[in-house]
């Protein structure tokens, strides 16, 4: 995928991800755009671990490898930096 198509595809799995996650994430849209080129790649290396192809290109189970990414990197976010009070 060129380089447009990856920022396009990772804000809408940064949002989609931010929407299943609830709570205050991290950077905004620029976050969501973050978390989800770099939710794409951990969920293309997720399912690579179970035989499948991972992320390649405009298609549902790239969506859905790239969302799954990107919901688990959000919740190591949120664990890794918690609020204190």
């Amino acid at each position: 995928m060129g380089i447009l198509a990856w920022i396009v595809f990772g804000l809408i799995v940064g949002a989609i991800a931010k929407y299943i996650v609830p709570g205050e994430g991290p950077g905004g849209i620029l976050g969501d755009i973050i978390i989800g080129i770099i939710g794409a790649l951990i969920g293309g290396w997720l399912y690579g671990l179970f035989g499948h192809v991972g992320v390649t290109g405009f298609n549902i189970p790239s969506a859905i490898a790239a969302i799954i990414g990107a919901v688990v990197l959000l919740f190591i976010i949120r664990a890794v930096t918690k609020r204190r009070v």
